[in-house]
């Protein structure tokens, strides 16, 4: 695959880095296709590669001793894969960062991308800006996780997946929804079955269609809104 080119880029990142930092880190992008349920990061090993989604995205998951997991976020064409640890100082991460929606990427080496960031205090910023919508994004879904029913989280993550790929229809079995809540399957399935009742939605095998946009965002309430304020904030306004 050839090198990305300005007006060929779609994820937000890049959109939005100056001339200077988008040639900076372009030699050194590699297009690549990835597959559902693939891990990008495992746990508690080394990143050696992080990822700029073009389409598809990954979800971000943490696992208890037991086995038992929960969904922490996941990351799209807005963002980048394994941002935190790496522009945090570390190496590794204890979560498990897989692929919930197949697509393409542009993978970069840690070793380039931390030069880069390292010679350019524009790229620096622009990425710090970048791990403060994620931290943004983790405490509203712990407002969120805490605060409201299934439903309600579910109706929440459907938009914040609905805003990462093109079209009405998400990847989503009940499995990733039992994930993606932290319940149990019995109750994901009650969350799915809920919002079809009110016509929200439209569940077949391993898919969702979103049937009415604006009343999915009623249901999730002040559950959905404001990391994408401070993402449209920070980035998109940078």
């Amino acid at each position: 695959m050839s090198q990305p080119q300005q007006t060929a880029v779609r994820n937000g990142l890049l959109k939005a880095l100056s001339q200077d930092d988008l040639d900076r880190l372009q030699p050194h992008l590699e297009p690549i296709k990835v597959e559902l349920k693939q891990t990008l990061i495992a746990p508690n090993q080394p990143i050696k590669q992080l990822f700029f989604p073009d389409s598809g995205y990954a979800s971000l998951a943490t696992e208890a001793p037991e086995g038992s997991k929960a969904g922490a976020g996941i990351v799209g064409r807005e963002g980048l894969i394994g941002a935190s640890p790496v522009l945090l100082g570390v190496d590794r991460t204890p979560h498990h960062i897989f692929i919930q929606s197949p697509g393409e990427m542009l993978a970069i080496d840690m070793v380039a991308l931390c030069a880069a960031v390292d010679q350019s205090p524009s790229l620096r910023k622009l990425l710090l800006r970048y791990i403060q919508v994620l931290f943004v994004e983790a405490v509203q879904a712990a407002f969120v996780n805490a605060t409201y029913q299934s439903e309600v989280r579910l109706a929440r993550w459907l938009l914040m997946c609905h805003d990462r790929v093109d079209g009405d229809e998400v990847v989503m079995t009940h499995e990733f929804v039992s994930l993606m809540l932290g319940v149990q399957r019995s109750s994901a399935t009650l969350a799915v079955q809920a919002l079809e009742g009110y016509r929200l939605i439209k569940a077949r095998r391993g898919r969702l269609t979103i049937l009415d946009r604006k009343a999915l965002e009623e249901t999730a309430g002040a559950g959905y809104g404001l990391p994408e304020a401070e993402y449209a904030r920070l980035i998109e306004g940078a």
